[in-house]
């Protein structure tokens, strides 16, 4: 599949969880008491709540990701790294109740995911 057919969704999955490596996705899933698969699967699910691209993960507010051309763009990485920071409360909470996990476990996998959610969208805007 050429990158201009790729889901831009799965590009961003794929993304975050190549920037949290191996050792993070163990931490996740050891802090999910799951496997490798399970904890890459709950990045996914995250990843797709802050875009706001899951149809099965519904969160109280527009997902900030989708708002990044109302907030000046990638210049503005630190007006984005807040809104992340602020949604992600009522993103680990609609994960929790998506997924069935404890919502402290997911808060945390959250608190984890959006440095490299941010990190990669800095990667992104950087290239030419």
């Amino acid at each position: 599949m050429s990158e201009v057919d790729e889901n831009p969704l799965t590009a961003l999955q794929d993304d975050v969880l190549d920037e949290l490596g191996d050792d993070r996705i163990g931490a996740i899933a050891e802090l999910l008491g799951t496997d490798e698969p399970g904890a890459r699967q709950m990045v996914c699910t995250t990843v797709s709540a802050l875009s706001g691209e899951a149809e099965t993960v519904a969160t109280p507010h527009e997902a900030p990701l989708t708002g990044v051309a109302t907030l000046g763009g990638f210049a503005t990485g630190g007006l984005m790294a807040g809104v992340l920071a602020e949604e992600a409360r009522p993103v680990a909470k609609a994960v929790a109740a998506r997924t069935g996990l404890r919502h402290t476990a997911v808060s945390e996998v959250v608190e984890m995911v959006v440095p490299a959610v941010m990190a990669v969208l800095t990667k992104r805007a950087a290239k030419p």
